[in-house]
């Protein structure tokens, strides 16, 4: 049977790489690795790496989403990979190696799903004003 996994071209940092996310995710599995390749999983997600010198650079158009039940997991996950990397609107951050993160509480898409518009409308016009999602902010201006 097929399988789909994300491939990643790090610029010779790879193997640093592939430790600081095994370091991050509490589960995380490194399956393979030798200086040029390398295989692991991250919630369960099997991800593939080469190590390799390249001109081409990791951009927002592919991300990973990190889901989150709880603010503590939003506030774990958001201080790790900010770790020498970038915060940035909405809930995204750039790691240090340049790959971006979406770290999201389930609760947000909950609060943009209702059926009342004026209530998620009011969130979303929080969550845009956001770096670090905070889901107290949230419910405070979805309940008015």
């Amino acid at each position: 049977m097929a399988r789909l996994a994300p491939f990643l071209w790090f610029e010779g940092n790879m193997e640093e790489a592939v430790g600081f996310y095994a370091s991050v995710f509490k589960d995380a599995r490194i399956v393979s690795m030798n200086p040029t390749m390398a295989t692991f999983e991250l919630l369960g997600q099997r991800i593939l790496a080469l190590n390799a010198h390249s001109h081409h650079k990791f951009n927002e158009a592919i991300s990973f989403f990190i889901s989150c039940d709880t603010q503590e997991e939003v506030d774990y996950y958001w201080g790790k990979l900010t770790q020498g990397g970038k915060e940035q609107q909405c809930g995204w951050v750039k790691d240090k190696f340049g790959l971006s993160w979406q770290v999201i509480p389930d609760a947000l898409g909950r609060m943009l799903s209702d059926k009342d518009r004026t209530k998620a409308n009011r969130v979303m016009q929080a969550m845009l004003k956001m770096k670090k999602i905070v889901i107290t902010d949230l419910e405070a201006v979805y309940a008015g």
